[in-house]
């Protein structure tokens, strides 16, 4: 069994207690111990963690073509044992799905998943509007023991409709992830006018819009992602 739990916010710290596979972003182990020799191992993954080998060749030239793609490693820990990942001090947030939830998130903010997530690409039909976003990656719980740790620059608040039924509205660059079952992607709203076509525009024109029908919980980051964009 696995566990993921964070350290002083900027780390993930990744417990085994038998033999487990996790898959982490390529570069982001940072330490580990164990009794005795050395019971983990790095293993590069070149298509996608799919087990389907057709599923990951899809899913490879998918991410590719959306920008999605992600460099990712697989763990295999083989016995007891803590390892430790972390990316440039950014904060790690840990979420454990429940059985059939889903978790959307851009590509460049998950830190590491069990291999209890499902994993794919889906397409959101975005991607004009924002740095990211013509596809999302999708991790579903497909076990008891689905853990997602995503990362954020900055301490992020979180929104969520579930109980209150409220719409919201975000920053398509500054949202890491949304959280639900079943259908819960934005839809996109669009503020242009005829001052949008004379350069006089709030530099707001876009947002990604939930409804309080879809029960969604959405993490947000105090910072918008850098490089040019239709949104800028």
């Amino acid at each position: 069994m696995v566990t993921f739990e964070t350290v002083n916010e900027l780390t993930l710290k990744v417990t085994s207690t038998g033999n487990d596979v996790i898959f982490a972003k390529a570069g982001a182990f940072i330490a580990g111990e164990n009794s005795g020799a050395k019971n983990y191992r790095f293993e590069k993954v070149l298509l996608g963690p799919q087990q389907n080998v057709g599923q990951a060749l899809l899913g490879s030239l998918v991410r590719r073509v959306t920008g999605e793609n992600i460099p990712l490693m697989k763990v295999n820990l083989s016995g007891n044992s803590v390892t430790y990942y972390a990316n440039a001090s950014q904060h790690v947030i840990i979420y454990q799905l429940q059985q059939g939830e889903t978790i959307s998130v851009e590509s460049e903010n998950i830190l590491a998943f069990t291999q209890d997530c499902d994993y794919n690409v889906r397409f959101v039909g975005v991607g004009v509007l924002s740095q990211k976003g013509l596809a999302t990656t999708a991790l579903t719980a497909k076990g008891k023991n689905a853990f997602v740790a995503v990362l954020s620059d900055g301490n992020p608040i979180v929104v969520s409709n579930v109980q209150s039924g409220n719409t919201i509205s975000a920053d398509p660059d500054a949202v890491i992830c949304w959280v639900g079952h079943g259908h819960c992607d934005p839809s996109v709203t669009a503020d242009v006018s005829w001052k949008t076509f004379i350069g006089q525009t709030s530099g707001e024109s876009y947002q990604f819009e939930w409804h309080g029908g879809q029960g969604v919980t959405v993490m947000i980051q105090p910072s918008e992602r850098s490089g040019l964009s239709l949104v800028d």
